[in-house]
């Protein structure tokens, strides 16, 4: 026999993760009420859904500005999803607005993803990985290991997707982004950013 849920613990559950009514329900039953347990369980079920929405167009969202303390640093992004009522959703909003912050904390990002990164660009870093000096006495198929793994590190830097979101330090914001597709139940891009940092260039 199921266990019976109050409509208000389902209500609290629905509001704490975006899921619909019936889900809750059926994962607060599969936990014996547990809040927790319900929570995990439906962001592993959600989670696992994200990849499957990631080819579907997503041509709605926002553009999103964040000023850093001091107005020295200030970035712009353009967050996609699929309908104008999930761009309106706050949920989406804060994301929009958490990533736009992680940005302006991560000077040395330059691209969405490691994708987008210009094969002339890993060529050039190659390049100098290759010239320098502490490797000139290491072993062929040695020296291109360690230039393979500092070559995949320079790129994760550069990389948005790949770092670690500074609100939760455990989470990456392609993880960060793809609980907000389980959330909310639509694909999200990152579509594009750029930072502005005052006096560049000049």
């Amino acid at each position: 026999m199921s266990v019976q849920i109050p409509a208000q613990r389902v209500k609290e559950l629905r509001i704490k993760t975006g899921a619909g009514m019936m889900d809750c329900k059926k994962a607060l039953q599969a936990s014996d009420g547990d809040m927790e347990i319900a929570i995990e369980n439906l962001r592993k079920k959600g989670l696992a859904s994200a990849d499957k929405k990631s080819s579907r167009a997503a041509t709605e969202g926002l553009i999103e500005s964040y000023i850093h303390a001091g107005s020295r640093v200030g970035v712009l992004i353009e967050l996609n999803c699929e309908t104008d009522f999930v761009a309106r959703r706050l949920e989406f909003q804060k994301l929009a607005k958490n990533i736009a912050m992680q940005i302006a904390a991560c000077p040395q990002v330059y691209y969405v993803s490691i994708d987008d990164i210009p094969k002339n660009l890993i060529e050039k870093e190659k390049l100098i990985e290759f010239g320098k000096e502490d490797l000139s006495t290491k072993a062929e198929n040695v020296k291109d290991k360690i230039i393979q793994g500092r070559i995949n590190k320079r790129l994760q830097e550069m990389s948005l997707m790949n770092q670690s979101f500074i609100r939760e330090p455990d989470i990456s914001v392609e993880e960060l982004v793809k609980q907000h597709i389980a959330l909310l139940g639509e694909n999200i891009k990152i579509r594009r950013f750029e930072r502005f940092i005052l006096g560049e260039g000049l």
